[in-house]
């Protein structure tokens, strides 16, 4: 069963949710989070306490919305445009995120607040 989650940046609140995967169970047991989003074109991301191996979801093949984690940085990523490595408009990852979750509601909203000195995620 996926975990309905919040994103509040700044004054911008979207709705997601996280998969039922170990690797977002691992992400939700550790909610709430709050940190300083680093960002990368249109995807902020950060690191978080979780260790977990590319699964059976690893991809480079992502879509405007959703989550990832990377395993390689241990972090979150939220996609909400394209990234330094799009040739279009659909976002790419450095390498291979599993997926973990997606946006509900509109990811654009996130563009709003590139910048922010705050990200929480929050179970909803």
């Amino acid at each position: 069963m996926s975990t309905l989650i919040r994103i509040i940046v700044e004054d911008v609140v979207v709705a997601a949710e996280l998969f039922d995967t170990p690797c977002a169970q691992g992400i939700a047991d550790l909610l709430p989070l709050e940190t300083t989003p680093n960002v990368w074109g249109d995807e902020f991301y950060f690191e978080i306490p979780l260790k977990h191996g590319p699964d059976h979801t690893a991809t480079s093949d992502i879509e405007i919305g959703d989550i990832g984690y990377w395993p390689p940085g241990r972090a979150l990523a939220l996609f909400f445009g394209p990234t330094p490595m799009s040739v279009g408009s659909k976002p790419v990852p450095a390498s291979d995120v599993n997926l973990v979750g997606r946006i509900t509601h509109d990811a654009g909203l996130l563009k709003g607040v590139k910048g922010a000195a705050r990200i929480r995620i929050e179970a909803a």
